[in-house]
Parts: structure tokens; sequence; C-alpha cells
């Protein structure tokens, strides 16, 4: 928080020989620039909590997806192929709609902004999981498949104790990719009311008439959260690199 405070402070100095731009709806220094930006960020922990809740989700439902594409049945290859394309070809936008407004009517139930936000980022990310975790189970030498074979081990164990751990280690900078755009997606679902940080954002900029401003903190805002998250998962890598080692 108090990093964001810093670099908007900054860009405003930059700025503020300028008599067109109205730095002070967000400047931290007046009573009123404050509150603007602590309804600003009050949006963060929505949007990491939705962005979060969609990859877990993502990730467990691409590696369902991916299986079927690595076995010896066609017809379970071509569901795998069905899945993946039909997700991948469909806009996330458009699905966020769709799962906000059809898929209630077709369901009979109501979903509130943040599972309908949920629901779509997870299904359209779970078809790029599917294809990372294919790529990553592949990669794996066919001879631990055959020493598992060797020792008696189920394919679910095999999976679990042998070749699982082996494909995290090597997909993770993809994962932690999905993750970062998941957060960038997260954005769209604010089309229906999502209170994240777009939708805060857009609120503001109703209210105060300065889109460039405010709309300058969001970009700012999202930089650092990507950044922070960037990092973590380049720290995540080493470490599982480090305990190879060991």
């Amino acid at each position: 928080m108090k990093n964001l405070l810093a670099i908007v402070a900054a860009a405003i100095l930059l700025s503020g020989c300028s008599a067109n731009w109205g730095w002070y709806v967000v400047n931290p220094a007046i009573p009123k620039g404050m509150s603007n930006l602590e309804f600003l960020v009050s949006g963060l922990g929505y949007t990491v909590l939705l962005s979060v809740t969609a990859i877990s989700i993502s990730v467990v439902v691409g590696l369902l997806i991916a299986l079927p594409g690595l076995a010896a049945n066609r017809y379970l290859r071509g569901f795998n192929r069905v899945y993946v394309e039909g997700m991948r070809a469909i806009p996330i936008l458009v699905l966020i709609l769709w799962v906000y407004y059809g898929l209630p009517q077709v369901a009979g139930f109501t979903l509130t902004a943040f599972w309908a936000g949920v629901i779509a980022l997870a299904v359209s990310d779970s078809a790029f999981e599917a294809e990372i975790f294919r790529a990553g189970i592949q990669s794996i030498d066919k001879g631990q498949f055959e020493a598992a074979h060797s020792i008696s081990l189920s394919y679910t164990d095999t999976m679990r104790f042998v070749i699982l751990p082996q494909a995290i280690r090597r997909i993770l900078p993809a994962l932690g990719n999905q993750l970062v755009y998941m957060l960038k997606m997260s954005s769209l679902v604010s089309i229906i009311g999502m209170q994240e940080l777009t939708r805060k954002a857009n609120e503001l900029v109703v209210t105060e008439y300065r889109p460039l401003e405010i709309y300058t903190v969001l970009l700012l805002e999202y930089l650092v959260l990507i950044l922070i998250v960037s990092a973590g998962v380049r720290w995540l890598e080493r470490r599982m690199q480090a305990d190879v080692r060991n």
C-alpha cells in the first residue's frame, strides 16, 4: 500500500506542471485524494480472491481434462480435443456474459457476480491448463512409467507419486503465467458488476470525470500486483529446484 502511494505521488509530482491534468483526485496528501485512493484499492481483495479461486478450480479441472488426452482410447482423446478447442475458441468476455445471464435460465438457479466470474474464468482457463499438463506429462521419460509399472504401481499411484511431481516442476513457470493471465482477465468481470479493481475505477471515473488520472492508478495497481505474483512464482520455482538438488 505504501509503495503504491509512493508511485502515485511520484506520478503526481512529475505531471503537476500540466494545468489540464487533475491529479488532485488521487493525491494522497489531501483528504479527498486519499479517500479516492482507498476506494480504488478496496477492490483488491475481490480481484485476488476471484483470481485465486478461479485458478485453483481451473488447475484441477485442467488436470482431469488432460488425462483423457493421454489415453489410448480415441474417444477419450476426442473428448479432450473437443473440450480444449471449444473452450479456447470462446472469448472470455462472451463466456462471462453467458454464464451470468444465460446459465441461470438454463440451469434454473441464480448466480452472484463473483461465482459467475469464477465459473467463466475457471472453465476458460481449464482448457489452457489441460494443454499445459498434457505437455508436462508427455515430457517425462517413458522409463519413469515403465519403472512404476515394474513395481506394480497402479495408474493413479504412478501419476500421484512419480509422474505429476516431476511434471509440476517443469510446468510451474507456465502455471505462474496462467495465474498472471487470470489476474488480468479478472478485470473483465467488472462488466457484470463485480466490485473488483476495474469496477471501482469505473465508478470513480463516473463521479470525478478524471479518467486519465484514475486509470493511471488502476494501471499501477495491476502492475504492482502482478510484479508481486511473478516474484512469488519465481521464488517457488527456485525453491522447488533447490529441493530437487538436495
